[in-house]
C-alpha cells in the first residue's frame, strides 16, 4: 500500500484535489490522507467545495489563516511536520503555488519524505509575486515534477533540472479533468444571473494591495458595466480593501464567493472572463471563453500565444479597448492541457 499525504489550503487546490482523489479511489494500492491548512477558511471558499465536489473530508484541519506570509508559512511548517511524524507517508503531494504548497514540500523534505508537485514548472518571471517564489522553491526540492504543459517542462530544463535528482513528467492539467467531469453537475447561483455578462475576479495581492492598480481595474469594470453586466464574485480580502478605501464599484454586480459548481455555471453562460487568477484563465479556455488577464505576466503563455487570452495589466483604457475591439481566437479545439488524462497519468507514476 502506498500512502500519499495531500496538502491543500486554497480554492484551486480543492478543485485539483477533487479530480485526483477520484482517481486515487480507483486504485486499491493507494491510500490518501488529506491535510487542509485552512489558508482559505471562508465557508464559501472552503467548506462548500468539499460538499459539492465530494472531496473526502480532511483528515487534519490546521486552521491557519489571516497571517502575514512568514508567520503563515512558519505555522504551517510546524503543524504539517507534526502530522507527517504521525502518518509517515510515502509521498507528500502538493499543488500549485500557495504558502500551503511550500510549507508542505519543505516539511516533507526536512523529514526525507518524497515530494510530488502537481502543476510544476510554471513561471511568471515576476519575483514580486509570492506565488512565483513558492513555485520555484517547491520545484527545486520535489522528487517528481508533474508538469501540465510542454512550456513548463521547457522552463525546468532552462533552469538545469535535467541535472538534478528528480523526474519531470508531462501530464496535462488536472483542472481540465475537473472541468470535464463537473460540467454536467453545474448549479445555477442563487441570484438573478444576467442574460449577457462578463465574469470577473480580482484577488492577487499585486492588484488588491496596490490602490492604483485596483482602482484602474475597477474603473474599467465600471465603464464596461454601463453597457454589459459585470458579475464579480468578491474575494473577502478584496471586499475588505474596497470598503476600507471607499472605492467606487458603480454598476458592477458584486456577489458573495460561489462554490465550484456555481462557478462552472457562470463560466458556461458568460460572454467573457476578466481575471487576475491563474486557474480561471485556464477555465475560461476549457469553456471556450475569451479572457482578459488583469496582470502584466501569466504562467499560461500558450493561451496568449494562441490569442485566447490578452494581458492588459491594470490600465483602465487598455482593458476597455481590449474588451471592445480585440478579435480573440474563436477555435478552442486545441489540445493544450491534455484533454482530461492528467489525473490518470499522475496516479500511474505514483503507483510505480
Amino acid at each position: 500500500m502506498i500512502k500519499i499525504l495531500t496538502v491543500i489550503g486554497a480554492r484551486p487546490q480543492f478543485i485539483k484535489a477533487a479530480a485526483l482523489s477520484r482517481e486515487f479511489k480507483k486504485n486499491a494500492e493507494i491510500s490518501e490522507i488529506i491535510v487542509h491548512t485552512g489558508q482559505h477558511f471562508d465557508a464559501n471558499m472552503s467548506d462548500i467545495f468539499f460538499e459539492q465536489m465530494d472531496i473526502p473530508k480532511p483528515d487534519y484541519l490546521l486552521g491557519i489563516h489571516g497571517l502575514n506570509h512568514g508567520a503563515m508559512t512558519g505555522q504551517m511548517l510546524e503543524k504539517i511536520e507534526e502530522v507527517l511524524l504521525i502518518e509517515k507517508p510515502d509521498w507528500v503531494l502538493v499543488y500549485g503555488d500557495t504558502n500551503s504548497t511550500l510549507a508542505g514540500a519543505l516539511s516533507a523534505k526536512k523529514l526525507h519524505i518524497k515530494v510530488a508537485h502537481v502543476e510544476a514548472g510554471l513561471r511568471s518571471f515576476n519575483m514580486q509575486m509570492p506565488e512565483e517564489i513558492n513555485r520555484i522553491l517547491t520545484d527545486r526540492i520535489s522528487d517528481i515534477l508533474f508538469c501540465p504543459t510542454q512550456t513548463a517542462i521547457d522552463n525546468l530544463k532552462k533552469e538545469g533540472f535535467e541535472h538534478f535528482d528528480n523526474r519531470m513528467i508531462l501530464t496535462g492539467d488536472v483542472m481540465q479533468d475537473a472541468a470535464l467531469f463537473y460540467t454536467s453537475k453545474m448549479q445555477k447561483p442563487a441570484f438573478d444571473v444576467p442574460e449577457k455578462y462578463v465574469l470577473a475576479t480580482i484577488h492577487r495581492a499585486e492588484n488588491t494591495d496596490d490602490l492604483k492598480r485596483l482602482s484602474g481595474i475597477l474603473s474599467a469594470m465600471r465603464t464596461i458595466a454601463e453597457t454589459t453586466s459585470v458579475v464579480l464574485p468578491i474575494h473577502p480580502r478584496t471586499s475588505s480593501i474596497i470598503k476600507k478605501n471607499e472605492l467606487d464599484t458603480g454598476r458592477i454586480l458584486l456577489i458573495e464567493p460561489v462554490g465550484y459548481l456555481e462557478m462552472v455555471y457562470l463560466l458556461e453562460h458568460c460572454q467573457m472572463v476578466m481575471t487576475d487568477s491563474g486557474g480561471l484563465q485556464k477555465e475560461a479556455f476549457f469553456f471556450s471563453k475569451p479572457c482578459i488577464t488583469l496582470r502584466d505576466q501569466t504562467e499560461w503563455v500558450e493561451l496568449c500565444d494562441h490569442n485566447f487570452n490578452v494581458l492588459t495589466g491594470t490600465d483602465s483604457s487598455k482593458i476597455i479597448d481590449t474588451f471592445r475591439h480585440h478579435r480573440f481566437a474563436e477555435n478552442f479545439d486545441l489540445n493544450l492541457y491534455g484533454r482530461g488524462e492528467a489525473c490518470r497519468n499522475i496516479v500511474n507514476q505514483l503507483s510505480k
